[in-house]
C-alpha cells in the first residue's frame, strides 16, 4: 500500500479516476486504545462497522482481543488476522447451521438472543455436540428506547417481562446468563444508557438469577460535521458520555460484574477518508464517482453529515467564480440509477469543476461494509495516509468541522 502524508498529496500524485480510501492505522489504534482506557470493562469491537482485514489486524495490534461478530464471514475474518482473539456472537437471530459453526468450529461460547425459539436452537446444537451448557453464556437482549441517529430496537430486543422469563429459562437449563442491550448507533443523549441500565436493573431484580455479565452494546458517537445552514447540534462528547456511563453503571449496581461494550463508529470512523472525483459539473449539480450504493449511504439517509475538503486539479488553469465563496451543490452518484443522489449538499468553493477531487473525511464506519457492486462499480483502492483528516487545512464542504458562520 502506498503511503502519503495527506489525501491532497495522494490525489495530485495518483490523479485517480476511481474513489480512493485513505487509511490511517495510527488514528485507528489511538482511538481504539482511548476507548479501552475509558471503558470500565472489556472492549469487543463490532466487526460489522468495518471488517476489512487491515482494520482487524491494526485493532489486534492495538490490543483489542475481543470481537463482536454476527456471521460466518465475520468469524472467518477475525480468525484469519487474529487467531488468538475471542469472539462473541451477539446477533440475536441466527441460523441453526451458523450456531453449530460458531460452537463447533470457532469455539465461540458467548451468544445473545431475545426469543425462546433461539434458546431451543442453541440447546439443540449444544446437545448434539455434547457440550456442557455451563460453559456457554447466553446474553438476553433487552429492548430499549433512546435518542440515536439509527434506532436499533425496532427489530431486536425482548420486552422487560419477557427478558425475565428468558433469563430464568436459560438459567434452569444450566446456561450462564447475562443481560445486553443496544441503545442505537450514534446516540444523541447520554441519558440513553441510564434508561437502559434502569430497565436492566428491573429485569435483574425480578429474574433473581446469577448474572455472568452485562453488555452495554454500542452507540458511542463519532465526530462528524454539520450542515452549515443550520444551528450546530449540541452532541455529547466521548468524555462526557463515558463519564456519565461509568456513573450510571455504579449507581445502578452493575460495577461488580463483568462488563462488555461493543464500540464501532467511535473506534473506526476517523481512520478513513475517501477521495472522490468530480466527473461532471452541470450547473449546481456535481456528478462524482461514488454514491449511495458505494461509500456514501450515510449521506443518503441524512442521518450523518460527513466532513469534506476541496482538492482542486492544478491542471485546470481557467476557473469561474470566487474561490472564497462557498456554495451548495447537489451531488449525484456514479450509477445510472436516478435514486443515486445524496440527501445533503456539498458546500464547496464556487470554482469547483469537472476533474477536481473532494476528500470526504471520517468515513471509516459502515461506508466500506455497506458498499455494493451495483452497476459494476465497487471502490476498492487503498492508500495509507499519515496525517489525520482534521489536522489538515480546514474542511470547506457540506460537512465543515467548523461552523461556516464562525
Amino acid at each position: 500500500m502506498k503511503v502519503y502524508e495527506n489525501a491532497t498529496e495522494a490525489a495530485l500524485s495518483m490523479r485517480p479516476d476511481v474513489p480512493v480510501y485513505c487509511y490511517r492505522p495510527n488514528v485507528l489504534k489511538a482511538d481504539a486504545r482511548a476507548f479501552m482506557d475509558a471503558f470500565p470493562g472489556e472492549t469487543a469491537y463490532a466487526v460489522k462497522t468495518n471488517g476489512e482485514p487491515m482494520v482487524l489486524k491494526s485493532l489486534s495490534e492495538a490490543g483489542v482481543t475481543l470481537f463482536d461478530v454476527a456471521s460466518p464471514g465475520e468469524f472467518a475474518a477475525v480468525r484469519s488476522v487474529a487467531p488468538k482473539a475471542e469472539m462473541i456472537y451477539m446477533h440475536p437471530v441466527k441460523a441453526q447451521s451458523d450456531i453449530r459453526l460458531a460452537l463447533e468450529t470457532y469455539a465461540i461460547r458467548v451468544l445473545s438472543l431475545d426469543h425462546e425459539d433461539e434458546v431451543a436452537k442453541i440447546l439443540r446444537i449444544v446437545r448434539a455436540l455434547d457440550l456442557d451448557p455451563g460453559t456457554i453464556t447466553l446474553f438476553i437482549r433487552l429492548q430499549t428506547k433512546g435518542h440515536a441517529a439509527y434506532e436499533l430496537s425496532k427489530k431486536f430486543g425482548a420486552a422487560p417481562a419477557h427478558a425475565v422469563e428468558l433469563l430464568q429459562r436459560c438459567h434452569r437449563i444450566g446456561f450462564k446468563v447475562g443481560l445486553c442491550f443496544h441503545v442505537g448507533s450514534q446516540i444523541e443523549d447520554p441519558e440513553t444508557y441510564e434508561r437502559a441500565l434502569a430497565s436492566a436493573d428491573w429485569v435483574r431484580n425480578r429474574a433473581d438469577v446469577p448474572l455472568a455479565g452485562l453488555d452495554v452494546g454500542g452507540g458511542f458517537p463519532a465526530s462528524y460535521g454539520h450542515d452549515p445552514r443550520r444551528k450546530k447540534p449540541v452532541m455529547p462528547g466521548s468524555d462526557e458520555i463515558m463519564a456519565s456511563l461509568r456513573r450510571d453503571i455504579a449507581e445502578w449496581g452493575f460495577s461488580d460484574m463483568p462488563l462488555v461494550a461493543e464500540p464501532g463508529r467511535v473506534v473506526v470512523a476517523r481512520a478513513f477518508s475517501l477521495i472522490v472525483r468530480v466527473l461532471l459539473r452541470k450547473g449546481r449539480r456535481l456528478y462524482i464517482n461514488d454514491g449511495i450504493w458505494a461509500s456514501l449511504s450515510d449521506s443518503w439517509t441524512g442521518k450523518i453529515t460527513l466532513p469534506a475538503r476541496f482538492i482542486p486539479d492544478p491542471a485546470r488553469t481557467q476557473r469561474n467564480g470566487d474561490p472564497k465563496t462557498i456554495g451548495s451543490f447537489k451531488v449525484c452518484g456514479a450509477t445510472c440509477d436516478s435514486v443515486d443522489i445524496l440527501s445533503r449538499p456539498f458546500w464547496l468553493p464556487e470554482t469547483v469543476d469537472t476533474g477536481d477531487w473532494i476528500e470526504i473525511g471520517h468515513i471509516g464506519a459502515y461506508s466500506l461494509s455497506l458498499r455494493t457492486r451495483f452497476n459494476g462499480f465497487y471502490p476498492d483502492t487503498f492508500v495509507e495516509v499519515t496525517t489525520p483528516f482534521d489536522d489538515g487545512t480546514a474542511a470547506d464542504g457540506y460537512a465543515s468541522l467548523e461552523t461556516m458562520a464562525d
